[in-house]
């Protein structure tokens, strides 16, 4: 068991953040937007904000439909630019939209974390009947990712 004696408190520093909405809870997400803006800012280090379009949660029929998946990206990459553009007003310098498709642990952690390469993971708990949650797709990225992982309720 170490003493105190043993080690010295270091200073951590984080170099590139990435924050993950949900494009269907902005509840969870504002909150970790909010945390992760005020660190990009009082750092000025560079902020990604990832949101992936789910593609599972379309039916075959909608899948299939050109116009229907070119509305729906354009209105997540709208909903995206919000983000990015508050962020900026708020006073974080380097913000970046990412979008993704597919299931989104597996397109954060095995597309958009080795592009964007950041030691930094936030995310939104859900609130479900009155209580945060940990949902499927924070639990399985706090617990792959090889960044450190910080879950804002």
């Amino acid at each position: 068991m170490a003493t105190e004696d043993d080690f010295e408190v270091e200073s951590m520093h984080y170099n590139r953040l990435l924050l993950a909405v949900d494009d269907d809870d902005d509840e969870s997400s504002r909150k970790a937007f909010n945390y992760a803006s005020t660190l990009a800012k009082i750092y000025n280090i560079p902020l990604g904000i990832v949101s992936v379009l789910e593609t599972g949660d379309l039916n075959i029929y909608q899948s299939l439909s050109p116009d229907l998946l070119s509305e729906r990206r354009g209105q997540m990459a709208a909903h995206l630019n919000t983000y990015v553009e508050k962020a900026k007003a708020f006073g974080a310098q380097n913000v970046q939209p990412l979008i993704g498709e597919g299931k989104p642990a597996g397109v954060i952690l095995d597309e958009i974390v080795p592009a964007f390469k950041p030691d930094l993971i936030i995310l939104g708990s859900h609130e479900r009947r009155g209580r945060s949650r940990l949902g499927h797709v924070a639990g399985e990225i706090a617990r792959e990712a090889d960044a450190s992982v910080i879950i804002v309720r």
